[in-house]
């Protein structure tokens, strides 16, 4: 049952037992295609909070929209082996949450890890995606942007009040972030921390700062571009923001050529990764999602 809030708590259990959740907003049988949202490394289901309501009440054509914690981070369980916070295993942790939930396919919006948790998806299970948003990733990740996300979480603050975590956000982020206002930052700090009673935390577990040791920054990675190109008859949304380090405009240019139908925009004023919820981005991807239903239909 959704409450006041406009969401209900949906819990389930990985293929390995551990407990996951998610959130679910809006109607089961709005009979449009239902909408998946996946976030970033060390983000949760709340960064989708005012998005996931423009997409189940606001927009023309409502959705049911699905958002998922992976597994260390918000409501879900933490894991004891560190080695399964990989996106193979939380593409797997996706699958078995929408097998539960009785969703064969939907669209999916993934933010920066979400997106390449997409890429794997659509090698594991092409048919469950039917289209694709990418906020702020791509087939090529900038060494730079992970070496610089690596270098903020090693160095995270541990702010003791809201307050002092909203400073030490915009001191960390403000300069790739000058179109936001007071209200976005707020909202950034209250989905990125939790409270206990030894004050504010990030709401993941500290571990997943690990799993990024092994990488040498000064090399470029492993790029995606074959996982990518399966991805061509499935209509797509990219956006990228104005200054992001971590998904560089000659990337997203040749995106553009291996996905001729591909639609994208450029966020003016932010960084990685543009906040969904701002400026046209709400109307334009719930625009998007229906134009991309209706040329699947018309197929």
């Amino acid at each position: 049952m959704q409450d006041d809030q406009g969401f209900s708590d949906f819990f389930y259990t990985a293929p390995d037992g551990l407990k996951l959740h998610a959130r679910v907003y809006g109607e089961t049988d709005s009979g449009r295609w239902p909408v998946v949202c996946l976030p970033g490394l060390t983000r949760n289901a709340r960064d989708f909070h005012e998005l996931a309501l423009h997409l189940s009440r606001q927009a023309k054509n409502p959705r049911r929209v699905v958002a998922f914690d992976y597994r260390g981070r918000g409501q879900s369980a933490y894991d004891p082996d560190i080695s399964h916070y990989n996106v193979g295993v939380e593409a797997g942790d996706i699958l078995a949450g929408l097998a539960v939930l009785g969703i064969e396919n939907a669209a999916f919006i993934g933010t920066s890890r979400g997106g390449l948790i997409i890429h794997v998806l659509g090698a594991m299970r092409p048919a469950v995606l039917k289209a694709i948003v990418l906020n702020d990733i791509g087939p090529v990740i900038e060494a730079e942007g992970l070496a610089h996300i690596g270098s903020y979480l090693e160095r995270a603050p541990k702010p003791k009040s809201f307050g002092e975590a909203l400073d030490a956000q915009r001191g960390a982020h403000g300069g790739d972030f000058p179109a936001l206002t007071e209200a976005d930052w707020e909202r950034m700090v209250s989905a990125l921390y939790r409270e206990t009673d030894a004050g504010l935390v990030p709401d993941f577990d500290s571990k997943l700062v690990d799993t990024l040791a092994g990488l040498d920054f000064t090399k470029p990675l492993p790029d995606l571009w074959p996982q990518f190109e399966a991805l061509a008859a499935v209509p797509m949304l990219a956006i990228r923001g104005g200054n992001s380090k971590l998904l560089s405009a000659g990337t997203l240019e040749e995106m553009r050529k291996r996905h001729p139908c591909m639609e994208a925009i450029t966020v003016d004023g932010q960084g990685h990764a543009p906040f969904l919820e701002t400026g046209d981005l709400p109307d334009a991807i719930a625009a998007f999602l229906d134009r991309a239903e209706q040329q699947v239909q018309a197929k």
